[in-house]
């Protein structure tokens, strides 16, 4: 008889250049902090950095990343923020950093903002949204209108797209698929 097993992902490491740097923005930004710090045998670096009292970390950051790297072969590191409030706040935090973009949008299942970390890594911080809408789905956003405007645009432009269900209605349907999926 097969098990079936769920898993829940836990964490992303990324080799850096500068882990200052990383560690820097990475706190100061995103609020994480450093769970534990490390100088290894060969004199490179590591620091481990959570925002989530559960996780001992979300983030690995490593010394070692080529400098001649031509290719970043991370397409992007997400995180959840626990509120429109607190995504706005990041938002305002990054607007004063040197930052080349820096795109707030809609997806119609969430808020996003996505900008690039001190080393060219693609970032997102973003809330969920109520409702569930095919993707990809992106439209630009102002994050300068109150609470209730951008909440309202977000839904009034989702409203009439084909497959526009509640969130509740698409999580059912995706619990529906992994139970299929978890007895074969």
């Amino acid at each position: 008889m097969t098990q079936n097993v769920k898993l829940s992902f836990s964490h992303v490491g990324v080799f850096v250049n500068d882990l200052e740097k990383m560690v820097d923005f990475y706190t100061r930004i995103l609020g994480l902090v450093v769970s534990d710090r490390d100088v290894r045998d060969d004199g490179s670096e590591i620091a481990f950095l959570t925002g989530d009292p559960r996780e001992h970390h979300q983030v690995v950051f490593a010394t070692g990343r080529p400098a001649d790297l031509k290719y970043n072969m991370i397409q992007q590191i997400s995180f959840r923020a626990p509120s429109l409030a607190a995504l706005r706040e990041t938002y305002r935090k990054l607007t004063k950093e040197p930052i080349l973009e820096l795109g707030p949008v809609t997806h119609g299942n969430a808020i996003s903002t996505y900008f690039r970390d001190p080393e060219g890594n693609r970032l997102e911080v973003f809330i969920d949204m109520p409702w569930h809408v095919p993707q990809p789905f992106r439209i630009p956003l102002e994050m300068d209108k109150s609470d209730e405007e951008l909440l309202s645009f977000v839904e009034d432009s989702i409203r009439s797209t084909p497959g526009f269900v509640s969130r509740a209605e698409w999580t059912a349907e995706i619990a529906a698929k992994l139970s299929h999926s978890h007895k074969h």
